[in-house]
C-alpha cells in the first residue's frame, strides 16, 4: 500500500507572543507549538507579570486565558486596552471547552478572537497568524500615514516658505519699480522744466518786439507745465498703487488698451493668450512696457494704425507692439527716458528688447521674458 506523501509545513512566519497561563502543561504545550513554527513566545503565569511585560515589551499578539487567580483575562484585557502603550496589541482569548465563556463580553473589552482547549493545532496557528498579518498590515498603514503626515508637514513648511520668497520678490520689484519711476519723474520733468524754461526766455525777449509771438510762447510754457504736472501726478499714482492693482494681466492690459482707445480714437488691433500663468514680476514689467509703449505712440507716434500682440508659452511670454507712425533713428544704446525705462524694467526680469523703427516707416517694438526670472 502506497503511504501519502508527507506535506511540507507552512514557512514560519516571524511574530513576538506573549503567552498568559496559569496552567503550566498548557504553557510548555503552546510555548513548543509556536516555536516550531518560528514565533518568539515568551510565557507567563499571572495577569499582573503579564501587564509588566507587554509594557516593557510591547508583543505582536496576546494569548490570554480567561479563568486565572488573582486576576482574570478578562480584568487584564481591560488594563491593557486602558494603556496607550499596550491597547493596539491584539488579544486572543483561550478558554476550555466545559468553562463559561463570555464571548460578548471578551469582545466588547477589545478581544479580537478567542481558541478553546484541547487545542486544535492548525486553528490556533491560523487565527494567530490572521490576527500578526492584521497587525502587520496596520502597523505599514500607521508608518504609511505618519510618513504621509510628514511629507505634508514638509510641503506645507515649502509652500510656507515660497510664499514668504514670494513676498520678498513682490516687495523687491515694487521697490524697483518706485525707483525707477522716481528717476523717470525727475529726468523727464528735469526735460519738460528745460523747454518751459526756452519758453519764456523767448517770451521775454519777444514781450516788447513780438508780442503776439511772446504770447505764444507764453501759451506753449502754460502747455508745457499742465502735461509735466500731469506727467508728474501720474507717476506718483503709480508709484503710490499696486501696478495691477490685483488683477490679472490680461485684465490689466484690456484696461490699458482702453484708455489709450478713449485717448487716441484709434481701436488697436489686439491678440492676448495669456493661458500660461507667469510670475508677477514680469507680468508688472511686461503691463510697464505696454503702458510706455502707448503712451509713446500718444505723444510722439501721430500713427493711424497699433497692433499689440501678448501671447505666453511653457517658455516665455512675448510682447509685440506695432504702429504706423512717424517713426524715428533708432541707434542701439541711445535712446530717451521712455525707451531707457523699459529697457532697464525687461533687463531686471532677464527679458530681451528689439526696437524697429524708421522715420516714416513707424515702429514696432519686440520684447521676450522668460518665464525664470534671473
Amino acid at each position: 500500500m502506497n503511504q501519502a506523501p508527507i506535506e511540507p509545513l507552512p514557512t514560519p512566519r516571524s511574530g513576538d507572543i506573549l503567552l498568559v497561563d496559569d496552567t503550566l502543561d498548557n504553557l510548555r504545550v503552546l510555548t513548543a507549538l509556536l516555536n516550531q513554527r518560528g514565533y518568539k513566545v515568551r510565557g507567563v503565569a499571572k495577569g499582573s507579570a503579564a501587564l509588566m511585560g507587554a509594557e516593557a515589551q510591547p508583543p505582536d499578539l496576546i494569548l490570554l486565558d480567561i479563568n486565572m487567580p488573582e486576576m482574570n483575562g478578562y480584568e487584564v484585557c481591560q488594563r491593557l486596552k486602558q494603556n496607550p502603550t499596550t491597547q493596539h496589541i491584539p488579544i486572543i482569548f483561550i478558554s476550555a471547552l466545559n468553562e463559561v465563556f463570555d464571548k460578548v463580553q471578551a469582545f466588547t473589552i477589545g478581544g479580537v478572537d478567542y481558541i478553546t482547549k484541547p487545542f486544535q493545532v492548525e486553528e490556533v496557528f491560523a487565527r494567530i497568524e490572521n490576527q500578526l498579518a492584521i497587525q502587520r498590515l496596520q502597523t505599514q498603514l500607521r508608518q504609511q500615514n505618519e510618513r504621509l503626515q510628514a511629507a505634508e508637514a514638509g510641503l506645507s513648511r515649502a509652500l510656507a516658505q515660497e510664499r514668504l520668497l514670494n513676498e520678498k520678490i513682490a516687495e523687491m520689484t515694487t521697490l524697483e519699480e518706485r525707483h525707477r519711476i522716481a528717476r523717470d519723474i525727475h529726468d523727464s520733468l528735469g526735460h519738460a522744466l528745460v523747454a518751459l524754461n526756452i519758453q519764456l526766455e523767448a517770451a521775454l525777449t519777444l514781450w516788447h518786439e513780438a508780442p503776439d509771438k511772446a504770447y505764444e510762447s507764453l501759451q506753449e510754457s502754460k502747455q508745457l507745465g499742465s502735461d509735466a504736472l500731469a506727467a508728474v501726478r501720474t507717476s506718483v499714482t503709480d508709484m503710490r498703487s499696486d501696478t495691477l492693482q490685483g488683477e490679472l494681466l490680461e485684465q490689466a492690459l484690456e484696461g490699458l488698451i482702453q484708455e489709450f482707445q478713449q485717448a487716441t480714437q484709434i481701436t488697436p488691433n489686439v491678440h492676448l493668450d495669456l493661458s500660461c500663468p507667469f510670475p508677477n514680476a514680469v507680468n508688472v514689467a511686461a503691463y510697464r512696457i505696454v503702458q510706455e509703449g502707448f503712451t509713446n505712440i500718444c505723444k510722439h507716434a501721430q500713427a493711424t494704425a497699433v497692433d499689440l500682440t501678448v501671447q505666453t508659452s511653457a517658455t516665455e511670454l512675448q510682447l509685440t507692439l506695432t504702429d504706423n507712425g512717424k517713426g524715428f533713428c533708432h541707434t542701439p544704446g541711445q535712446a530717451g527716458f521712455g525707451l531707457k525705462g523699459m529697457q532697464e524694467r525687461i533687463t531686471a526680469v532677464g527679458g530681451t528688447l528689439d526696437i524697429q523703427s524708421l522715420p516714416d516707416k513707424g515702429c514696432q517694438l519686440k520684447a521676450c521674458f522668460p518665464r525664470l526670472v534671473r
